[in-house]
């Protein structure tokens, strides 16, 4: 039945029929909903598909067939046999045209020609089982008989099959036959059907099974939608130019095992309704799957795909399953949905995978996944609720693969992925991405801190930040009738253009300005998270903890022995031995090494974090031991230690109220005993001093004496003393934070 058509031509006809038919009638409520229902389709035109007339295809006969054979059509320099618009019965019922069908169309297909003769199939309805194998040409498949059978383009396009093969083989994934021949690992011959010239199947329509497995496309094959209605099989078929499924339907079984898609790969909005299987199947070119429903199982196990591959907007309605994939180059799932689960297990990533803005509903598998170095998962807008939804990974590993740009926006998906590795037990990758959070934060508050605020800053700073007078003249005009309230709003002066605001916008603040009250305040935050995060990952990293500390102990012992030992040369000389210098000199270095390791192996600036360790523990001790010895020493007690220790116990002692000094009492005197100098083993006593200091623990009670005891000393003393509350803070608040079952109280929030 013809449907009406808008088009010019038909819109006079239109018309005429709506002026008939008010004329007719008398009713004025008929004519005015007659008049609506005309201006309605105007304004809102029918889809060009809905309007079309229906196709009107023609009944192939063998005369017929034999007509378009002996006449085929010339279409983008490359001769087509032209059987579009046709209904072919190949039930079995019509055997015998059947038959004659594929005998006519083969000997015309294997023709030898300089030029390959294509078929075009568009709009044709396809009754009974398509055997495509049948179509082209056989052929062994092996080294030593592939040049005499085909044309110096063609042999180089086996050539390609046989890199590709090569290069699959030393990963472990060729498994078809005909690589398995071209290679030489097996002795019986392999065959496979070449299809020489392009095929064309634009809106065709197959009412039976299709058959194109183990066959070698050799030009292109453009399926756009056509709509496969039983199961299709494209196993082991080889691709050698671009191949387009756009649009295509699959409603039942699509097999697609072993394939190889040299070239560009479309599926884009095609519809799967049954399974889906590509295992084992190679896209050495970019492979398109945006906006593609999947309605049952999907199968992409052990697929390498070498291009980038696009997988935006897909939904999937089943399981999808990419058990060791491999992903050469950029993997996109954005926007992407999962109502089951999606299982990566196994998988290689070389490059970044954008699930931004993808939703996970179900289950996300990640589990023994290897990412390279610069691999990632962009994760920004991502939907997940982790009280119905899971990811799984590798613990320790799998969090540090998120990455979003920004906080803003970002926090309820960082938040909900750290509850869902908490409550997996996964400590390590909850801390990881809470770690990831607040490197954010400082970002934000560094932005805000040093960037320019266009609400505030003076008209010689816009200037500076690359406005021209005119532009930073209209900002402090808009300014004063109203504060911006986004960057964005920039946009609406006349005298800023896009490019403009592109160029500066990473580079300028819109916020209320800041008092010198609040922009101290917003110094001390960012001056206290930037040390959290250096010296210890944000209470995430206990071996930078320790490493941290192992310097900073190493150091004041080091510091601590010097003064005491080191004391004069005239006119009495009080001088460390040989063997005392000698001792403590290597143990410093081995301390310091060891620590250092630590650092470097856990911190992930660990240069940046050195250095600021160095900041806090280098420049007031070294200060004080320079105006220590210029002013020198003269005092009574010049020649016994600085240095005192408890008599009474030697054992391991937990010190936590412990004071550098001794108190003045003098019962406590008689406690406390001055180190002595002529022991080999007195150059201990310095370190675990110092570790009285910082960690409040000791093999001793190790203190200073309160008598004739220099200032500069005293304060070095203390100094350490200072930073150790901090530090024995740290180290409980990190071990907190870490160790399963002690981080219950700090993440019931």
């Amino acid at each position: 039945m013809s449907k009406l058509s808008l088009k010019p031509k038909g819109s006079q006809r239109l018309y005429a029929e709506v002026r008939k038919v008010v004329s007719l009638r008398s009713s004025a409520v008929y004519s005015v909903f007659l008049c609506v229902l005309l201006i309605l389709l105007l304004l809102f035109p029918l889809p060009a598909t809905a309007v079309q007339t229906s196709l009107q295809r023609t009944p192939l006969t063998l005369e017929l067939l034999q007509e378009r054979l002996r006449t085929p059509i010339l279409r983008e320099g490359n001769l087509t046999i032209d059987l579009r618009q046709m209904v072919i019965d190949l039930r079995p019922e019509n055997a015998n045209f059947r038959d004659t069908f594929y005998q006519l169309m083969r000997k015309e297909l294997q023709k030898p020609r300089a030029k390959p003769l294509g078929l075009d199939l568009s709009y044709s309805l396809i009754q009974g089982d398509f055997m495509g194998n049948d179509l082209g040409l056989r052929t062994p498949l092996y080294a030593q008989e592939i040049a005499p059978i085909f044309t110096p383009s063609e042999q180089e396009q086996l050539e390609s099959l046989r890199l590709v093969c090569l290069r699959s083989l030393a990963v472990g994934f060729s498994n078809s036959k005909d690589c398995r021949s071209l290679l030489g690992t097996q002795s019986a011959a392999s065959e496979i059907t070449v299809f020489r010239g392009s095929l064309t199947l634009v809106q065709t329509r197959f009412n039976g099974e299709v058959w194109f497995s183990n066959i070698f496309f050799l030009q292109s094959v453009d399926a756009q939608g056509a709509i496969f209605v039983q199961p299709t099989h494209w196993n082991e078929t080889r691709f050698s130019r671009d191949v387009s499924f756009t649009g295509a339907t699959f409603r039942h079984l699509s097999n697609f095992q072993e394939s190889i898609f040299f070239n560009k790969g479309s599926f884009k909005q095609s519809q799967f309704q049954e399974t889906a299987d590509f295992q084992h199947s190679i896209f050495a070119g970019n492979a398109n799957f945006n906006q593609v429903n999947f309605k049952q199982l999907t199968k992409f196990n052990s697929v390498q795909w070498l291009g980038n591959t696009d997988f935006s907007e897909v939904h999937f309605f089943g399981q999808a399953q990419f058990t060791k994939a491999d992903f050469e180059q950029f993997f996109l799932l954005t926007d992407a949905t999962f109502d089951q689960a999606v299982i990566f297990r196994e998988a290689q990533f070389d490059q970044s995978v954008s699930l931004r803005g993808a939703s996970i509903i179900n289950l996300a598998d990640f589990s023994d996944a290897n990412f390279a170095q610069d691999a990632f998962l962009t994760v920004a807008g991502l939907s997940f609720n982790s009280n119905q939804a899971k990811i799984l990974g590798n613990s320790g590993d799998i969090g540090k693969r998120f990455c979003v740009p920004t906080l803003q926006g970002n926090q309820n998906v960082l938040r909900n992925l750290g509850q869902n590795f908490r409550q997996q037990q996964q400590i390590a990758d909850a801390n990881q991405l809470e770690y990831t959070k607040q490197r954010l934060r400082l970002k934000e508050l560094s932005h805000r801190l040093l960037s320019t605020n266009i609400n505030k800053a003076p008209l010689a700073s816009l200037k500076r930040l690359g406005f021209t007078a005119n532009q930073a003249e209209a900002i402090a005009q808009r300014r004063q009738v109203k504060l911006f309230r986004n960057s964005s709003e920039l946009l609406t002066l006349a005298d800023i253009d896009l490019d403009t605001y592109n160029q500066l916008r990473d580079r300028l603040i819109v916020s209320e300005p800041l008092s010198l009250g609040s922009w101290l305040l917003l110094a001390w935050s960012c001056l206290a998270l930037s040390l959290l995060l250096l010296l210890s990952g944000y209470g995430t990293n206990i071996w930078l903890v320790f490493g941290v500390g192992g310097v900073a102990i190493a150091f004041f012992g080091l510091l601590f022995w010097l003064v005491d030992r080191y004391r004069r040369l005239r006119p009495v000389a009080i001088i460390p031995t040989y063997y005392e210098t000698i001792s403590i000199l290597v143990s410093f270095t081995c301390l310091e090494f060891f620590s250092l390791l630590a650092i470097f192996r856990s911190a992930e600036q660990p240069w940046l974090t050195l250095g600021c360790l160095l900041m806090i523990i280098v420049p007031i001790p070294i200060i004080l031991l320079m105006r220590l010895y210029q002013q020198g020493r003269y005092h009574d007690l010049l020649d016994v230690s600085y240095f005192t220790e408890d008599g009474t116990f030697r054992q391991l002692r937990l010190l936590i109220g412990r004071l550098p000094v001794i108190p003045r009492n003098p019962t406590f005197r008689d406690r406390y005993m001055h180190l002595l100098w002529d022991r080999h083993w007195n150059w201990l006593n310095y370190y675990d001093f110092s570790l009285n200091n910082l960690v409040r623990l000791g093999f001793n009670d190790i203190r200073m004496r309160d008598e004739h005891l220099p200032s500069i000393i005293a304060t070095l003393g203390w100094y350490q003393w200072s930073l150790g509350l901090l530090y024995i803070t740290l180290v409980l608040w990190t071990l907190s934070r870490t160790i399963p079952g002690l981080n219950l109280l700090i993440y019931l929030k």
